[in-house]
């Protein structure tokens, strides 16, 4: 939640919206006595954000060369 400055509500919304696209798995269970969840990213979360990443570096364009 830190990490990500989001709610904890706002966090489940989105980890149920990525799970259930398929893009991350989802394994709860406890540690000791307090609850956990557990994300892996899905070959097709690989995939989504490989794309994702070759979009924003299209946009920004290849790095300018350093002139010293």
């Amino acid at each position: 939640m830190d990490t990500v400055e989001l709610t904890a509500a706002s966090l489940s919304k989105q980890v149920t919206v990525l799970g259930d696209s398929g893009y991350v798995a989802v394994r709860k269970g406890y540690v000791g006595r307090r609850p956990r969840t557990w994300l892996a990213l899905t070959a097709a979360g690989r995939e989504a954000l490989a794309g994702r990443l070759d979009t924003v570096r299209a946009i920004a364009g290849p790095p300018e060369a350093d002139p010293n």
